[in-house]
């Protein structure tokens, strides 16, 4: 009787023992794949600062999802805070911070401790994204004539030289963004006669997205996003039309430091950005769950 042939077995996963993880990974791609398409050449604003810089871990996830953006084709500026620095600055010479409405009051000594602060943040950062692999570069808002300024005027009292946006020259970083590189801004303007202006971040970021009519603006802060009850995290509202929010803030379901944030979203979209984001840094790479997945993980705030 002739021999019989054996048949071999297809290879399977418990043959290659590959594990399930692996397979989820490209699944993830996948998935990823449309959002690289829709967005590739596409410019997303994202101010990161305050406490949500503390720490280094969250930090450098945050940083590594941007250098990813850049390497995917996707044109990330990052415009970022400094608050806690500041007030360490100000501590050591025996200055204790003052704020109206959330602003820092800046005389002339805190504003020359605010411009050291901030560019001690900026040069760290941009340190931080070359050992990741980006190519970035700073810009100083006053010394570059990138955000012009004028003083900001509130009825609760003087805040000193703390300005609001009246202009933006997108010039600077239209032309970094050409060379690939990200430029990392610091939220400080200049007045008419040359005067610089401390700039709350969130606007700053705010006006930058829309004079340069982005795709996306995203508050990396942190909180989860916004929340109907601030004490059920499962409240959390992962899309929210810019009437809703409004609406929120009106019935003072969105209340205190959220309120800047939220209205810093719309302020944006007014100016012609199509989508707002508001995610956690305590999430790790949570730049890129809100962007590139179905579901995302932060508020989602829509024309």
């Amino acid at each position: 009787m002739p021999a019989t042939r054996l048949k071999k077995k297809s290879p399977t996963l418990a043959h290659l023992k590959i594990p399930k993880e692996v397979i989820l990974k490209a699944d993830v791609l996948l998935e990823a794949l449309p959002y690289l398409q829709a967005f590739r050449g596409k410019t997303f604003v994202i101010k990161y600062g305050g406490s949500a810089l503390a720490d280094p871990k969250q930090r450098r996830a945050i940083l590594q999802d941007i250098v990813f953006f850049s390497v995917a084709g996707i044109r990330p500026v990052l415009v970022h805070g400094g608050g806690p620095e500041i007030s360490k600055l100000m501590a050591k010479s025996g200055k204790a911070p003052k704020f109206i409405q959330g602003l820092r009051v800046t005389d002339a000594s805190t504003l020359k401790m605010v411009m050291n602060a901030l560019k001690g943040v900026n040069q760290s950062l941009i340190s931080e994204i070359r050992q990741l692999g980006g190519r970035a570069q700073g810009l100083m808002g006053w010394e570059s004539d990138l955000l012009r300024a004028e003083k900001k005027i509130v009825p609760e009292g003087d805040l000193g030289f703390v300005g609001k946006v009246t202009g933006v020259n997108t010039g600077p970083i239209q032309r970094l963004l050409a060379l690939g590189a990200i430029p990392v801004v610091v939220p400080l303007g200049a007045g008419w006669d040359g005067q610089a202006y401390n700039i709350n971040a969130d606007e700053a970021a705010s006006a930058l997205a829309a004079a340069l009519k982005a795709e996306k603006f995203v508050l990396v802060t942190d909180v989860p996003g916004i929340l109907t009850n601030p004490k059920n995290l499962k409240s959390l509202l992962t899309t929210v039309t810019e009437t809703k929010a409004l609406a929120l803030i009106k019935k003072g379901v969105i209340s205190g430091g959220m309120i800047p944030k939220t209205k810093a979203c719309i302020n944006a979209l007014e100016g012609g950005v199509k989508k707002t984001h508001m995610i956690d840094v305590e999430i790790p790479h949570g730049l890129i769950l809100e962007i590139f997945t179905d579901k995302g993980i932060g508020t989602e705030i829509t024309q």
